[in-house]
């Protein structure tokens, strides 16, 4: 028993981001030498279902806990982590639409099937289903991971229990979200068998024949992430704090992209993101409800692929949208990703949408979205890891914005 906890012990002490990096080369050599090893692959299944299964109760307790101990002041935090999140989405769509001007590709679109799903129609359609998934009931919105629906019945809740309940039991409250808390925490510790799994699974299974036939298309919705990922959303954040942004940035994308990129999730990042931002020490009260609410809002990487998307439909059509047109579908877009899914694959579905906007008609916008399908083990993996790690990049940097408004010294962040 001594050696057990004397090996978990250094285990734990061990830096993260090191046994991920074990894990990921790890992962890639054992499906070089024995691929199709379905008890390999399970880990990674294993991971990302525990980090799916815990994160809407993470999320339910903890904004539930937030919500009936806030103090004043919070406002102003939220209201700035918002505007970051809905500014940085539509500057990615103009930052797509840029891209697809200056680089215009074209699609394959004969003999595409695969496609799979219904999509919505119409922008409405995009906000009734939202305002309807709000609404919906508690208990099946944690059962389906409907984060708007967790977060609004958790703030209505909290603001109950804060009227009538009595101080022990809100301190039972905080009990419960310190458990749950600390069984995610026991969650993380097995990120590194999870992201071998994880990797074990993409490198045995996918192919270089999407690099060949789509690489085109590939290079200008990843050039696109990156440079919204490591040239605007930074440029943003630096003026806002004055000063240099690049610090929390790599540790953002080290801590985050990294396990966001391999699960494609950002709905079983948010317990990783939440880890991170408790480990900086950023008030629990701000991040348990802004991070969960970047997970549905703050959406770069799904503008950037809706739009690139359609823009490159347009072009294999022979459509010359206008220069209104395309920002309009930068609008379009920015509003339509804050209705994605936090799954893989979730802003796919909203191609036909955009689509519409051009007259394309859904049987051909269907067959791209078969082809976003078949990049998205590559495409899928970036936009989750830009979308989940601005979420606790915006986080911190708007709580540090705070903190130096104040007269407090800044968070360290190196």
């Amino acid at each position: 028993m001594g050696i057990i906890k004397s090996t978990l012990s250094r285990w734990q002490q061990t830096n993260l981001m090191l046994r991920i990096l074990g894990g990921i080369v790890a992962g890639s050599a054992l499906a070089l030498i024995v691929p199709d090893i379905s008890v390999i692959s399970m880990l990674g299944d294993l991971f990302v279902g525990a980090l799916k299964a815990m994160a809407p109760v993470l999320v339910a307790v903890l904004v539930t806990s937030s919500v009936a101990t806030a103090r004043a002041g919070l406002g102003n935090r939220f209201r700035m982590a918002i505007t970051l999140y809905m500014l940085t989405t539509l500057m990615a769509a103009v930052v797509a639409v840029a891209g697809s001007y200056l680089f215009p590709v074209h699609i394959a679109l004969a003999d595409v099937s695969g496609a799979s799903g219904s999509a919505p129609s119409a922008l409405g359609d995009v906000f009734r289903n939202i305002v309807g998934g709000v609404i919906s009931n508690p208990v099946t919105a944690i059962a389906n991971a409907n984060y708007l629906s967790i977060l609004f019945w958790a703030a209505v809740v909290g603001l109950a229990l804060k009227s009538v309940a009595g101080a022990q039991a809100i301190a039972t409250l905080r009990q419960w979200a310190d458990a749950v808390s600390k069984i995610v925490a026991w969650i993380i510790q097995c990120a590194p068998f999870g992201i071998l799994g994880l990797v074990y699974t993409t490198v045995s299974k996918s192919g270089l024949e999407i690099f060949s036939t789509y690489g085109k298309l590939l290079l200008l919705l990843v050039g696109c992430m990156l440079l919204t990922s490591i040239v605007l959303n930074p440029l943003i954040v630096g003026c806002m704090l004055r000063r240099n942004p690049y610090p929390l940035l790599w540790r953002c994308l080290k801590e985050s992209a990294v396990s966001a990129f391999f699960t494609r999730s950002s709905a079983a990042n948010i317990p990783v993101n939440m880890n991170l931002c408790k480990r900086m020490g950023i008030d629990e009260d701000f991040y348990s409800v802004s991070i969960p609410l970047g997970s549905t809002i703050n959406m770069d990487g799904a503008a950037v692929t809706i739009t690139v998307m359609t823009l490159a439909t347009c072009h294999t059509l022979g459509i010359v949208p206008s220069v209104g047109s395309a920002l309009l579908l930068s609008i379009v877009a920015t509003l339509g990703a804050c209705g994605t899914s936090g799954v893989a694959g979730g802003s796919l579905l909203l191609i036909p949408m955009a689509c519409s906007l051009f007259g394309i008609s859904n049987d051909v916008a269907m067959q791209v979205v078969a082809v976003g399908f078949i990049i998205g083990v590559v495409q899928d993996s970036v936009e989750t890891a830009l979308n989940s790690s601005g979420d606790a990049f915006f986080t911190i940097a708007t709580d540090m914005h705070e903190r130096l408004k104040r007269g407090e010294k800044k968070i360290d962040i190196i």
